[in-house]
């Protein structure tokens, strides 16, 4: 295959799509005189988190989605932000919670998961709500699997019977992903750290998402032609511009160039899940809305 052969996958209009999707579930929820709105909590003032949670606040503002920020002081105790999370579960005027990581050092983030509740889960973090995957019944599934999923159906390559192949084992992309894609009726493959010959397996795989953190880990040799790649790593790499200044650039765990040759369609970064995994934040806190709601229904 040419360059011309490999079509990128357009996180950002696949985006826009969803949120504008967002923003019709939230008029028609008000129309009925129900509210949805989001709660994130942020312990410690780290800046970087600030400006993640100004930026969540004026995208949520976009689809009408109200957003609250609590933020507690970096010495809360476990007991203290559990505390915090269950009161935002029993109040019915917060139909989303969201926690911000990292916590502080002192704090176990997989505890206060546990505490936020399961359907009030908009990143589909408690483990329970990854339980409820496994069983083929989601009530709300992680954010950046569902975009990777989301992106694959958008191309329209069929999944039932495809040979899918999932580089990356973590518990909030990897995993939930081949958990979905296995729903979807794909034979999946899932490589993590001890997996001999990753490359072999990549070979096969007519749909494969990349989801490691290492950039250029997957180059156009691993690929099958016609492949769809789905490439989930955000990686900042040092690099020089054409004036010999350094420079950081955000790439992926593919070797976009040498993909792109190959592949049949294929995610850039950035611009490819990122966006995506954003605006399912969105619809996750529409879901969990109309949950609580009791519009929608477990199962």
């Amino acid at each position: 295959m040419n360059i011309a052969s490999a079509r990128l996958i357009d996180g950002k209009a696949y985006a826009a799509e969803i949120r504008q999707r967002v923003r019709s579930g939230v008029e028609l929820l008000s129309e009925q005189g129900k509210k949805v709105s989001l709660t994130a909590v942020l312990v410690g003032g780290a800046e970087a988190a600030r400006v993640y949670a100004a930026n969540q606040a004026k995208t949520c503002s976009e689809v009408g989605i109200e957003y609250r920020l609590l933020e507690l002081p970096g010495d809360t105790g476990q007991e203290e932000l559990h505390r915090q999370l269950h009161r935002l579960a029993e109040d019915p005027l917060v139909t989303g919670i969201m926690l911000h990581l990292p916590l502080p050092s002192t704090l176990n983030a997989q505890q206060a998961q546990y505490a936020i509740d399961v359907i009030k889960d908009v990143e589909g973090v408690n483990p329970a709500n990854i339980g409820h995957l496994l069983y083929g019944h989601p009530i709300i599934s992680p954010c950046t699997a569902s975009a990777a999923v989301g992106l694959i159906e958008s191309t329209g390559v069929p999944l039932r019977g495809a040979e899918a192949c999932v580089v990356g084992a973590s518990r909030i992309a990897g995993r939930p992903i081949s958990l979905l894609l296995t729903e979807r009726g794909a034979t999946v493959t899932l490589c993590h750290i001890d997996t001999h010959d990753v490359a072999a397996h990549c070979r096969r795989a007519d749909i494969l998402v990349v989801a490691v953190g290492k950039p250029g880990l997957i180059s156009g040799r691993d690929i099958k032609p016609g492949a769809v790649i789905i490439d989930v790593g955000i990686n900042r790499r040092a690099d020089v511009d054409a004036e010999g200044n350094r420079i950081h650039r955000i790439v992926g765990d593919v070797d976009f160039d040498s993909a792109r040759e190959v592949a049949g369609w294929i995610t850039p970064v950035p611009g490819g899940v990122g966006p995506v995994t954003v605006a399912m934040l969105l619809s996750n806190t529409l879901r969990a809305a109309r949950l609580a709601h009791g519009v929608d229904h477990v199962w």
